[in-house]
């Protein structure tokens, strides 16, 4: 929708209009502002082809070894709207073009993860994009945490080792994270602790898709797509390249990431690097929250988990240290209508996984201290337990512009993940979780026709997953997906029709069910061995022999299809009016059909789809649990872009049939007799794995030291009609060339339909920001202050969430350097030390957000 997006000076020039001394096949001008002055910044980009060169310091640019014949030029530069010239290019060449830029009030950005590259006011649904200074500041250890204060999005927050987006209070499998648009490949779509195992640190730019993607990617992105986009393939021969280093006060966390492109000839490279130590983080105040402790100790009746525990645990975090480190190397071969490369990564973690004291460990702290230095957690008394990720990642990415009278341009992307992820107990293995997967994505965009612009997509993945271990609570599977979708667009005037569909195989392949022999009692008994017996036991393994039966249920094959519509009004110049209607259908994940055991993250016993809890704790197989999940959904936004003030305001509703979430059973974990395998040869490979560990799998003691005791509750996936509905709004006021205000507010409601309106677990809870800018030639300084609302709605088994403000502060002193330039950068966060816990966490009660804490650190651009 280029024509909604240019100042209304597009232009139609021949020639022989123009000066007789311009160069032949070459263009050469200037790009204004509205106000006359000369853009010194952006890029003008020659549409269908690779050509783009920088706007110069004095407003001027020039492209070389043009075709003759209609072109399109695109402009595009921070804080202008973008521009489009149409232009009649002879032999001649064309001398002394002006394009004309106005005044954006909003950061407008092409997005990658569309099918056109749009912007991201040319989409009928909402995206968010962050780039440049601002992606900077934001930039966090982890992806959540870089995103959270992005408009509908909030963190996961695993006490700062992970945390996952949230889109709209929907993540997991639902959102989909990619790295220049392909599957990221790991673990974290599983568990919450997961690491999401895509670098911001070396972004150019992150893509949210608010609402439905699944035309694009898809039915794991029903939710929507956080696309981590960099230049690890070029694309074109720019030479650049950038170098940070900092250091964090609050967990000594020091920080490095560099990265440098450029060419020799036709052939580009790019080369990238990160590495990142943390210690422990400080809180103001406990760990624990007063209710959890108070619960606790009532549970427990014993004196040693009284205050002396509770004191202890005050002012750190244990266990939320980590060491992160990776590389990319990349390389293009430049063609004159695209370019082919490839790309190799590799990167790695270490990071403590918090949450499981039990003061008898020292061992475990012996261990640590050796690895994280001895002051660390000289004060505590927790069960160390280690997330070892191992991630290598293999890219072949092209882009072809034809000159075809059928299509214009190919985009196809072929991906190789191998992942593992080990935790670490007492030194030793514990559990693994691997993934293989490959992915293919293939374009084709045609020629116009009829006036519809638009294309053709093929996507195939196959994912091998296994998660082997004690605590392994999802069986080995593999899922292959095949969808074809199409994607057309056409104005109409003032209005941009977008329409969408997509049909999608997807075959789930269970080799090996696996399921335990577990004795549940409720949390309302006050003595399980009276209620749960020799009787209740044997009872229970009759049950048991009826689940040995499973030959029917080891595969799944679902055929999802998506449809979407949607139009854009420019009604009036600078203001756009959206609306999108999308109709998506989702193949639930292996874990939620058919996990059966421990989970770790999540300190529950999940159960999966297939089985069902019984009243009296029985477990039966569920087959009505094996459906698809459907949604509608409908977007409107409202935005102004041009001028000093400008706005976006997005409204929502999300009405999904058979949503599957893990809902509290009411049962608790009595004991576990060990996992049974219902495929002989993986059997024989279990109980080998089991003899090697079978004190710390069956024995009593091994139960209490990894945390599965008689309390753990049980949870079981469901399938329930939920809705989904809120607000977000985003205003952005230039005051004047140096001092700039922003204000953002976003709220969700979820529901439960099919049980009364009880609320989905873990909804975020409604916030304001306000964010004030003041820039110089020499320095910028922010400051913001972000208010979290007290969340009141919980599901039955949560309790509510206290509200907090959390106040920010950056700094940034600019050093020209001749071609480079030093950025000395001060990041203050939390400023007033507040003692608050995120409600998406499911460590809310055991790991606030960290204390008060100070980065300081510079920049090198070259």
């Amino acid at each position: 929708m280029k024509s909604a997006v240019v100042s209304k000076h597009i232009l139609f020039i021949s020639a022989c209009s123009l000066s007789s001394f311009a160069m032949a096949n070459n263009i050469n001008g200037i790009v204004k502002t509205e106000n006359g002055e000369m853009l010194n910044e952006g890029v003008v980009q020659v549409m269908g082809t690779n050509k783009r060169v920088p706007i110069q310091e004095d407003g001027s640019f020039s492209i070389t070894g043009l075709e003759a014949g209609q072109i399109e030029l695109h402009v595009s530069a921070p804080a202008y709207v973008h521009s489009t010239a149409k232009l009649v290019l002879t032999t001649a060449g064309i001398d002394d073009l002006e394009i004309e830029v106005s005044n954006a009030s909003i950061e407008i950005l092409d997005v990658t993860a569309s099918a056109f590259h749009a912007s991201s006011i040319e989409s009928a649904a909402p995206v968010n994009v962050l780039a440049g200074d601002e992606l900077k500041a934001k930039q966090s250890a982890t992806l959540g945490e870089t995103l959270k204060n992005e408009v509908g999005v909030h963190s996961t927050f695993y006490a700062g080792v992970t945390s996952s987006p949230i889109i709209r209070g929907l993540d997991g499998p639902r959102v989909l994270i990619t790295q220049n648009g392909m599957d990221a490949g790991d673990a974290s779509r599983v568990g919450p602790d997961h690491l999401v195992s895509t670098e911001a640190s070396t972004a150019t730019q992150i893509e949210v898709l608010r609402g439905p993607a699944t035309l694009f990617y898809g039915s794991g992105a029903i939710g929507g797509v956080v696309n981590i986009v960099d230049e690890r393939i070029p694309s074109d021969n720019q030479t650049e390249g950038e170098v940070t280093v900092s250091r964090n006060t609050n967990n000594s966390e020091e920080a490095f990431s560099g990265e440098y492109k450029s060419a020799v000839g036709d052939f580009a490279f790019n080369l990238q690097g990160f590495y990142r130590d943390s210690d422990s983080y400080r809180i103001p105040g406990y760990a624990e929250s007063e209710e959890a402790h108070d619960d606790e100790h009532e549970e427990e009746h014993d004196d040693e988990h009284g205050d002396e525990e509770h004191e202890g645990s005050k002012g750190i975090v244990e266990n939320t240290q980590s060491r992160t480190q990776g590389f990319t190397i990349g390389g293009s071969y430049l063609l004159d209508n695209g370019f082919i490369g490839a790309s190799v990564e590799h990167q790695s973690s270490l990071y403590g996984i918090p949450g499981h004291a039990h003061g008898h460990e020292d061992e475990h702290e012996e261990d640590h201290d050796d690895e994280h230095g001895e002051e660390e957690h000289e004060e505590g008394e927790e069960e160390i337990i280690l997330g070892d990720m191992q991630q290598n990642r293999y890219q072949i990415a092209s882009r072809l512009y034809l000159d075809n009278s059928i299509f214009n341009e190919f985009n196809g992307t072929l991906s190789f993940t191998n992942y593992t992820h080990a935790e670490i107990e007492d030194g030793e293995e514990g559990t693994r979780f691997s993934n293989d997967s490959l992915e293919g994505r293939f374009e084709l965009l045609h020629q116009p026709i009829m006036g519809w612009r638009g294309g053709l997509s093929l996507h195939y993945k196959d994912s091998d997953f296994e998660a082997i271990g004690e605590e392994a609570f999802t069986p080995p599977s593999n899922t292959q997906s095949l969808g074809l979708g199409i994607i057309e667009e056409q104005h109409f005037g003032d209005w941009l029709i977008q329409l969408g569909a997509r049909v999608e195989r997807v075959e789930i392949d269970v080799p090996a069910l696996q399921f335990a022999d577990i004795e549940l009692h409720s949390e309302h008994e006050e003595d399980h061995d009276d209620e749960h017996g020799e009787d209740g036991h044997d009872e229970h393994d009759d049950e048991h022999g009826d689940l040995g039966d499973l030959s029917g249920f080891s595969k799944a094959s679902y055929t999802p299809f998506s449809l979407s519509a949607g139009a854009v009004w420019d009604f009036k110049p600078g203001y756009n009016f959206g609306i999108s209607y999308v109709a998506a259908e989702r193949a639930p994940s292996t874990a939620e059909l058919y996990a059966f055991g421990p989970h770790i993250g999540t300190s529950t016993y999940e159960l999966g789809a297939l089985f069902q809890v019984e009243d009296e704790g029985e477990i039966e197989i569920n087959p009505a649990g094996l459906r698809k999940e459907k949604s509608q959904n409908i977007d409107i936004s409202l935005r102004k872009f041009k001028g000093d003030f400008g706005f976006v305001i997005n409204a929502f509703f999300n009405s999904v049939d058979d949503y599957y979430y893990a809902a509290d059973t009411g049962f608790l974990l009595g004991e576990e007799h060990g996992h049974d395998e219902h495929d002989e040869d993986m059997h024989d490979d279990e109980a080998h794995h089991d003899d090697e560990h079978a004190d710390e799998e069956h024995g009593e003691e091994g139960h209490d030291e990894h945390g599965h005791s008689d309390e753990l509750p049980v949870f079981a996936y469901v399938s329930e009609d939920v809705e989904l509905y809120g607000l977000e709004a985003e205003f952005n006021w230039r005051v004047s060339n140096n001092f700039a205000v922003k204000a953002q507010g976003d709220i969700v409601k979820t529901k439960i339909v099919s049980r009364g309106d009880e609320n989905l677990p873990r909804t975020p809870p409604a916030r304001f920001g306000l964010a004030i800018d003041y820039s110089d030639t020499a320095w910028n300084a922010s400051l913001q202050a972000m208010r979290y609302f007290e969340q009141k709605d919980v599901a039955s088994f949560e309790t509510p969430t206290d509200g907090y403000t959390i106040v920010d502060f950056d700094f940034n002193y600019y050093m020209p350097m001749g071609s480079s330039e030093l950025t000395f950068f001060a990041k203050a966060r939390n400023l007033t030390d507040q003692d608050a816990r995120v409600h998406t966490s499911f460590l809310k009660d055991l790991a606030p957000l960290p204390g008060r804490s100070f980065v300081l650190g510079v920049r090198a651009n070259f």
